[in-house]
């Protein structure tokens, strides 16, 4: 058996063609061999431009393909659970891209199907295998900012495109689906724990009926995380980890540049003025390219998937929790299984 793992991608959505795919086929472990789109023009232009061997016209003939061994799944969000489903049901892997369900309810269906296919199913939060991210949680862990008791995460950008499934409610668009799972993942990744409730407020587009902009703060035993993300601001991501000693800051935290390093700010002497300040560097790397790499590692050589359902349904709690925080104005709490 080859060392590569054959890959097909359901669709030909732009993280998949301009970051995925690329990232992948530059990989050690991963061969992608077929792309599927309900336009078959659309495929082979892709699969034509892209190298990538079999083009087919619908994701049901690349289900049936039995070459291919794994799927990437990044189809709308209304679409990830069901197609995954089906994937995992060929007999296919599945890396499914964030979110992976429309809620802790429809992930249960996932983690069922994955339970009685036996096949491996991880969600595409890449970030956490990213060195920046890594050595962020090492420098927590490390206790040299103190005790971490707060996560300030901004995260925004401007779409106001009607066409554009992100604007679309049925189709599971909105700033928090999109962009808001990040900042949960990220707290829940440092602090090592599950919130205990969350508050949150949320705006809506008058025209699109989708949450434009979306705040929260989320209660850990060990702190806090606050959050505020949108799709009608700036183009803008930080995030600020703040400790009782020292803080540390991440500069491009969720979109990491494959062509050059990251950089993290570290501040353990407090100076207001940014003089106490180290810069610290992290390799040049492609997030995408090492979560392929990573997927198709635990397929050949067995192991567990970077995100597998288990913490994916935990983040679904979350949102979920946010949705019904800001419709009652209170706090919840999650309502766990």
């Amino acid at each position: 058996m080859s060392k590569r793992v054959r890959w097909g991608v359901l669709g030909t959505a732009r993280i998949a063609t301009h970051d995925v795919i690329p990232a992948m086929q530059r990989g050690e472990w991963s061969e992608i061999v077929a792309i599927a789109s309900r336009d078959h023009s659309k495929a082979e232009h892709v699969a034509a431009e892209l190298g990538i061997p079999k083009p087919y016209g619908s994701y049901e003939e690349l289900l049936a393909d039995p070459q291919v061994e794994a799927v990437y799944n990044p189809l709308p969000n209304h679409l990830h659970t069901p197609w995954s489903i089906r994937a995992a049901e060929a007999g296919k892997h599945v890396l499914c891209e964030k979110p992976v369900a429309l809620s802790a309810a429809e992930c249960r269906s996932l983690i069922a199907a994955r339970d009685r296919t036996g096949v491996l199913v991880g969600e595409a939060f890449m970030v956490c295998t990213h060195p920046q991210w890594l050595r962020a949680r090492e420098l927590v862990q490390s206790g040299e900012i103190g005790e971490m008791r707060l996560i300030v995460t901004s995260f925004s950008y401007f779409n106001r495109n009607p066409e554009d499934i992100r604007n679309v409610p049925e189709y599971g668009g909105g700033t928090l689906m999109d962009i808001g799972c990040y900042p949960i993942f990220i707290s829940r990744f440092l602090f090592g724990e599950e919130p205990l409730r969350v508050r949150a407020v949320m705006e809506r587009d008058p025209e699109f009926g989708t949450d434009r902009l979306t705040s929260a703060v989320i209660e850990f035993s060990s702190g806090q995380s606050i959050f505020t993300c949108s799709t009608q601001l700036v183009q803008y991501q930080r995030v600020q980890i703040i400790g009782s000693r020292g803080r540390i800051e991440i500069e491009i935290p969720f979109n990491a540049p494959p062509d050059r390093p990251c950089r993290l700010f570290v501040d353990v002497g407090g100076d207001k003025f940014g003089a106490t300040t180290r810069i610290e560097e992290t390799p040049v790397s492609n997030q995408f390219g090492i979560q392929g790499d990573g997927f198709s590692r635990a397929i050949r050589k067995g192991g567990e998937v970077a995100v597998p359902l288990e913490n994916s349904i935990l983040n679904m709690e979350v949102i979920d929790a946010i949705v019904r925080a800001a419709h009652t104005g209170a706090f919840e709490t999650l309502q766990t299984e």
